[in-house]
């Protein structure tokens, strides 16, 4: 009877940030401010690139793809929060909650392995200078991103429907900023120890393979640095590198202590968690502008053709 009693969760309200009381209009002209930043820099990076024929290389091909996930990933959660913390708006539906989930995974499982992809072309650059253009071509550059979407699709599929195939009948409040798997399977009705087990299997083990595989491409790629005879050379392919590993720590880093520590105190997990989705897609295109004189270059030119033609009209 008590089964029959309990009604099935159409919505669900989040809780938000905790211990933010009186700071919430604070905090929206923060998130807000990062958000459009991330925003204003990714769509910048797209434009200096797309509008300058010499950046048509593998390098910006992928950085444009991270641009447009970063875009995607500050997305997922950024505008619900500030709705949650500007007219305390905190209802989301079933449906918000499964596209939070999906998209959350699909785009940061993608971002995981450019990740990597990234790390193999530097490899190839520097490792096989005089055969990279054939390594790199096209053809390759394109199966490799298309890869990394299609992959990390099916996986956030598989994630996403192990999580809503439970039956959702008590609570339906979830006590985190957005819907996430651990802190939505906790108001689970039915036994979650299958979705636990392939969420940790899944989301610790895309990572940590990709982990490995940046660490092996470095390895390989600090050998042949060394090795270079020349100083300028070594600083070149130094400074190309610079910019990803930073990069690659910045998203690891939040991604490590929030899905290898379970156990980590929820006071420090938001924050954590806070960092990798609204403040890192935010760095990610100043990182990479201000180490790299191409791109400042196209950037100049865009923004000088856009003043020159105004001044013509």
């Amino acid at each position: 009877m008590a089964i029959h009693n309990r009604t099935l969760v159409t919505e669900f309200i989040l809780l938000g940030i905790p211990n933010t009381e009186g700071q919430e209009t604070l905090l929206f002209a923060v998130f807000l401010i990062f958000y459009l930043c991330t925003l204003l820099g990714n769509l910048l990076i797209l434009l200096a690139v797309t509008s300058s024929s010499h950046l048509h290389t593998p390098m910006y091909f992928f950085l444009c793809n991270l641009s447009v996930l970063d875009i995607g990933f500050s997305s997922v959660s950024t505008p619900k929060l500030l709705a949650i913390l500007l007219v305390r708006n905190r209802v989301i539906s079933l449906g918000g909650c499964m596209a939070q989930v999906f998209f959350y995974h699909f785009l940061g499982s993608t971002e995981c392995l450019l990740y990597t992809v990234m790390a193999y072309d530097r490899f190839a650059a520097i490792c096989h200078p005089l055969r990279y253009t054939i390594i790199m071509n096209r053809r390759v550059c394109a199966l490799l991103a298309a890869g990394t979407w299609f992959t990390s699709s099916f996986h956030a599929t598989i994630l996403t429907s192990l999580t809503f195939q439970l039956p959702y009948c008590g609570s339906n409040e979830v006590d985190y900023f957005f819907c996430d798997i651990f802190p939505v399977v906790k108001l689970a009705c039915g036994d979650t120890f299958i979705i636990e087990t392939v969420s940790f299997t899944n989301i610790g083990v895309v990572p940590m393979t990709c982990f490995l595989l940046i660490l092996a491409s470095y390895v390989r790629i600090v050998i042949a640095i060394v090795k270079m005879n020349s100083a300028e050379g070594r600083r070149k392919a130094a400074s190309t590198c610079v910019s990803h590993l930073t990069v690659v720590t910045l998203f690891f880093g939040p991604c490590a202590l929030v899905y290898t520590q379970p156990s980590l105190s929820e006071v420090l997990v938001t924050p954590v968690q806070l960092f990798g989705n609204v403040v890192t897609p935010m760095l990610n295109p100043t990182i990479y502008t201000l180490r790299n004189k191409d791109v400042k270059g196209a950037l100049k030119k865009l923004v000088g053709g856009q003043v020159t033609s105004g001044e013509g009209h």
